[in-house]
């Protein structure tokens, strides 16, 4: 296992170092035939997924790709939803100088048209952690581009009275939710573990029992690298925080997310330093990608969200996850390496897609 999630690793930085060549318009002329080239994906995911493993979890997002083991298409296609949002707001906010209520109701057809369908190709692999993250970017990109809070607070009003009441109808009437067909017993399952964690009897209430038991015996500086003496199902992925903190105690928690705070700073810092709009569009959904990962993860291992299967960046075992956040940091890369090209070639001006 360590040596696949090596070779992970390794395809990862081949691919950061790949995405760094590309400057803004390479990636705008780009951004159609790779968002096009994702959907195939996630179709062809829908029809090749591994039926073993699908048998075992109740997924249907792996493909099976021989000595590299299963490969998550969804999580690498967040990389083209991403450009494809970014291109959107950019060549609407272009095409339309001066913003008033329909050009803004608009712009969410746009996005809605071009967010529903991967979205609705990620439910029907019974993936609802990874659509998950597809809405956390869109909340992003939305919130960034610059539609009128007049328009965004009744709908963020209704999202939130809509999920306050589907909480209700699982506490009380799930049968009702079960008989749409949208929903799965398992996801019921871990929202009863989440509300309850100690008084269930199924794997998920065993398995975040475990994760209680090992961050709390961690206390503030841990057991030591490598000494796990309680037992964690998914140690190695999704419940990997609970190794950190057993092994390094509270401190060394505390500084995983310093070091995630750090990274994002330096993310935003990028897009104010090279004042690109198609950039900045693209960097919110990077950061919000990586943000709802780590806020999503590390608040399941410590009960305050429910288990949704969704893996620390860049620290949790899985190559397809690795393979996309490394993916995600190659488009921030990029805008460093090619800004500094264009300060040193005298150009003096950043490019404009879409202008």
């Amino acid at each position: 296992m360590t040596i696949r999630q090596v070779m992970w690793y390794g395809l990862g930085a081949m691919a950061v170092f790949i995405i760094m060549q590309f400057e803004s318009e390479q990636l705008w002329k780009m951004t159609p035939y790779l968002y096009v080239l994702g959907i195939i994906l996630l179709i062809l995911t829908l029809l090749f997924y591994d039926r073993p493993l699908a048998l075992r979890t109740g997924g249907k997002s792996w493909i099976r790709l021989g000595p590299l083991g299963t490969i998550q298409p969804s999580e690498i296609v967040k990389i083209p939803f991403i450009l494809i949002l970014a291109k959107v707001v950019t060549k609407h906010n272009s095409q339309y100088e001066y913003r008033d209520y329909q050009s803004d109701f608009i712009l969410i057809g746009k996005l809605a048209f071009f967010s529903l369908i991967p979205l609705i190709l990620v439910l029907m692999q019974n993936d609802l952690g990874t659509a998950l993250v597809y809405i956390a970017i869109v909340v992003g990109v939305v919130l960034l581009s610059g539609i009128k809070w007049q328009i965004l607070l009744p709908i963020s009003l209704t999202i939130f009275f809509v999920g306050a009441g589907l909480i209700l109808l699982v506490v009380y009437r799930r049968d009702v939710l079960l008989q749409t067909g949208f929903f799965q017993p398992y996801q019921f399952a871990r929202i009863d573990t989440w509300l309850n964690p100690h008084t269930g009897s199924s794997d998920a209430s065993y398995q975040i029992t475990q994760t209680f038991k090992a961050i709390g015996t961690g206390g503030l500086f841990g057991k030591g690298l490598g000494v796990s003496e309680v037992y964690v199902p998914v140690r190695e992925s999704d419940m990997i925080f609970a190794t950190i903190g057993e092994n390094f105690g509270f401190a060394g928690g505390a500084f995983l997310i310093f070091v995630y705070f750090v990274l994002v700073y330096h993310m935003i810092k990028v897009v104010y330093d090279t004042k690109n709009e198609f950039y900045a569009y693209i960097a919110t959904g990077v950061i919000m990608m990586i943000v709802f990962h780590v806020l999503e993860n590390i608040g399941m291992n410590i009960g305050l969200l429910p288990i949704t299967g969704i893996p620390l960046p860049f620290v949790s075992q899985g190559g397809s996850s690795l393979l996309g956040n490394m993916m995600g940091i190659g488009l921030i890369m990029s805008m460093r390496f090619h800004h500094k090209s264009y300060f040193f070639s005298g150009e003096g001006k950043d490019f404009y897609p879409g202008s």
